[in-house]
């Protein structure tokens, strides 16, 4: 009887166990990735080719710069704030080093870490005013992205070719990977970055005091959180991968110009938005931001596969999709949570 008993309470109790249910935090996520799932799924029943290694691997080729300067917008943004200095800094990193190894002979050994320092310290200036003079992010970067720029026609109105054999190497090297695939080395830097990244979000006190500011600046300077500090440290580390990106963009391109990377800011927004990271900050992961990225490549190789429609719908379909994230994260916002 008590075998019996004991049977008929483990049985109610596997009846009565309440069903598992996903974190509304991580719908956002769910959803980016299924979106991505199913698009890279309809490219392969369209378009015979589009299923392969080497295509996958293309989205990385093709948008390593995207996704380094989308890994400095995520910080930013899931503090609250936003960089509108990206795509500026991009191309006065280029047009720099452009100038400096090809018109003064100056080494990539010596122009490489110049010009992260220069992007690092951008960052740390916008951030040093954003914290201490209270001025809104928007307006502080949008006075970076102006200043980068101009700065990029005071070195030269026009573009700057790069002879020098480092960066045509770099350029045309191919890392060989998979059944006879290739990536090439702007790949390694965007996953080295994203690696440290996702350490510095989760695994430090910085990453934690960022998802705390972005939740609220208020509750985070109560906890005694240096909010002042880690303020400072999210635009200079969004200047450095601005300028790394910059790096990475001098080798796809092998040479500087002033209009290199124009609205490359709105794209990283982009990524880290269809990625699930919330505009309002406090909520957002560095791997949506990497599905991100990848939903954009996607986007670009089913365009170029189809054959007839214009690039510009890369930019159609992206502000549609934006659109429709945005609305998703109020709709969840509004969800109440799980007792």
């Amino acid at each position: 009887m008590s075998d019996i008993a004991a049977g008929t309470r483990s049985h109610s109790a596997a009846v009565t166990a309440p069903p598992v249910r996903l974190d509304p935090r991580h719908l956002p996520l769910a959803v980016t990735i299924g979106l991505f799932v199913v698009m890279f799924g309809a490219g392969s029943t369209l378009f015979d080719g589009f299923f392969s290694l080497q295509v996958f691997l293309n989205f990385f080729i093709d948008n390593a710069f995207l996704a380094i300067s989308a890994i400095g917008m995520t910080f930013v943004i899931l503090s609250g704030g936003i960089d509108l200095s990206v795509g500026s800094v991009i191309a006065l990193t280029t047009m720099v080093s452009a100038s400096l190894v090809e018109k003064h002979g100056v080494s990539p050994a010596v122009v490489i870490p110049l010009v992260l320092a220069m992007g690092a310290g951008i960052g740390l200036v916008m951030g040093l005013i954003i914290h201490y003079f209270e001025v809104q992010a928007f307006i502080v970067t949008l006075a970076g992205m102006f200043l980068a720029r101009g700065l990029c026609y005071l070195i030269s109105i026009d573009s700057i070719t790069i002879t020098d054999r480092f960066y045509v190497d770099v350029s045309s090297h191919r890392i060989p990977f998979l059944f006879d695939t290739a990536i090439t080395w702007n790949v390694v830097i965007a996953l080295v970055l994203f690696a440290v990244a996702l350490y510095l979000a989760h695994y430090t006190r910085f990453g934690r005091t960022v998802y705390a500011i972005g939740g609220s600046e208020q509750s985070a300077l109560l906890m005694g959180l240096p909010v002042p500090r880690t303020k400072v440290l999210i635009y200079t580390f969004s200047g450095f991968c601005s300028a790394l990106a910059g790096v990475a963009f001098t080798f796809y391109m092998v040479s500087g110009y002033a209009l290199h990377a124009g609205g490359m800011e709105m794209g990283a927004i982009a990524a880290v938005v269809i990625g699930g990271t919330l505009l309002t900050g406090g909520s957002g992961t560095l791997i949506g931001t990497l599905f991100g990225v990848l939903i954009y490549g996607t986007i670009q190789t089913l365009i170029m596969f189809e054959g007839t429609l214009s690039s510009w719908w890369t930019k159609i379909v992206i502000g549609l999709l934006l659109l429709f994230s945005c609305l998703l994260q109020r709709l969840f916002e509004r969800r109440p949570r799980p007792a």
